[in-house]
Parts: C-alpha cells; structure tokens; sequence
C-alpha cells in the first residue's frame, strides 16, 4: 500500500466530495472525522467541517459550519418542554426548514472535500426524512456515505449482521455510493480484527460462525435467511479497518472516494 505522504489530489475531480460520516451512537463518527481532516489537511486538500449534531457537546474540533448556529438541542428543549429524544426529532426537522440558509453559506467555501459529522444516533439521522433532504441537498454532485462499524458490536456474527442490515438500511435511505469502515479497529485483538475482515469479505463464512453462535430454532432460520437476503442484495463490500487514534485506513477511505468519483468504479464486489 502506498505511503500516506502518497496521497495527491486528482485532477479529474470536478467537484468537491461530501463525506456523511454514519454510524450507531459511539461509534467513533466525531474522532474520525477530526482525524480524515487532519489527514487531508496535511497533504494539501482543502478541506471544510461541517457538524450536522444540534446535541453537539464539546466537540473536540472547531467547525467551519456549526449546525447549533441555527437549531441548538438545548433551545429546543427549553423552548418546547422536550426531553433529549423528542428534541432530536424537532431539530431533525428545524434543520430541513433552514437548509436554504446552510445552503447559502457553504457556497462561501469552495473545498475539495467537505466533511460532515452527524448527529451520535443513527437512527435519528437515517431514519428521518428531513436527514434525507439533508443529504441530498447538502451533498453536492459527489455525496458519500462513510459508514462506521462498532468494533465490539462487530465481534460476535449477530452483532455484525445487525450492523450489516442498519448499514443496508442506510445505503437504502440517502441511495448515495458507501464505503463500510470498523472503526477503533485498534482495540480489536489482531485476531478479532481478522476474523470480522474474514466475515466481510467471505459470506460464507460469517454464515458458519453465525450457524454456530444461534440455537435452533425460529431465531436460527430468521438469522440465516437475512443473512441470505443481504448477500444476495449485494451488500457485502470490503471493510476497511480504520484508527483515529494511530491514524490508520485514512488513505483507503480517501483512495475508496477516488474508486467511486474519478475512477469510475463501484464499491460493491460485483
């Protein structure tokens, strides 16, 4: 694999690509967005961080746009009497009414690449159709949808074909191209980490682990038969093993946006 210090713009690239990062609340989304933008940064991209997160606390970042410029979690609370979960649907929908205005602002930058971190649950993001409108009308001409396995919610088969069906879901919503990510893959023992690679990139074989951990049974028969479903939807892609912390897989989700922008090429194994 080439260096990172590798990593060069493409000039076929016309237009700038929109990163949505995805993924289940601890996931990693926010830590892996700072790091790409470091990434970026340091090898001469322009590059602009939007939160999407109105119940953003303590970013460990400074966004170029803030979504709580607009709709913050806690003024919708206060304002409406909403505990944390409710407010999160109203601001969904408060910030599909303020799109023109977002709209209006990130025209001032002209990245490469624009980053934007989601709100920590995912099902508040992917599930609304105000986050559909999110992505398609702030997602440029090059949206994609980076999202992010759970490392310990991927150790066991029924953990990772739950995200596998969630990731399925997702592709599903915003019908954008999508690079699978394990991010924190560096808590993973070596041996973990390639045994969910394996499970990844070998149907088969998530099938026979899978066969194994669930008791016969309806469970059993409801399990295989998703599994199934999926592999023949081809949702499979390759996983791509990614660190925050030692800076790791940051070049193969660039090198998956060039595949997919300038290459020509799709991310799904067929």
């Amino acid at each position: 694999m080439p260096s990172p210090d590798s990593v060069e713009v493409n000039p076929l690239a016309q237009e700038p690509v929109h990163y949505f990062f995805i993924g289940t609340a601890g996931s990693g989304k926010t830590q892996l967005t700072r790091a790409y933008k470091r990434f970026l940064d340091e090898r001469g991209l322009d590059t602009t961080l939007v939160n999407l997160d109105p119940g953003a606390t303590n970013l460990p970042y400074a966004p170029e746009v803030d979504i709580r410029d607009w709709v913050s979690l806690e003024q919708v609370m206060a304002e409406y009497g909403l505990g944390p979960n409710g407010a999160q649907v109203a601001a969904a929908d408060m910030v599909a009414v303020k799109l023109p205005e977002i709209e209006e602002v990130l025209e001032e930058f002209d990245p490469d690449v624009f980053l934007f971190d989601t709100p920590g649950q995912l099902e508040l993001f992917v599930f609304r159709h105000a986050s559909t409108r999110i992505v398609e009308r702030l997602g440029g001409e090059q949206p994609l949808l980076a999202y992010l396995f759970d490392p310990i919610l991927s150790l066991t088969p029924t953990g990772f074909v739950s995200l596998l069906m969630l990731g399925a879901s997702t592709h599903l919503r915003f019908q954008a191209p999508m690079v699978n990510i394990l991010s924190k893959s560096d808590i993973l023992k070596s041996e973990d980490l390639a045994k969910i690679e394996e499970w990844a990139e070998e149907p088969e074989r998530l099938m026979s682990a899978l066969d194994e951990e669930v008791a016969e049974g309806a469970q059993k028969v409801l399990s295989i038969e998703l599994l199934r479903a999926l592999d023949s939807m081809g949702i499979y892609r390759r996983l791509v093993p990614a660190s925050a912390n030692e800076v790791r897989g940051l070049e193969d989700l660039y090198t998956a946006a060039q595949l997919v922008y300038t290459g020509g090429e799709d991310l799904s194994p067929d």
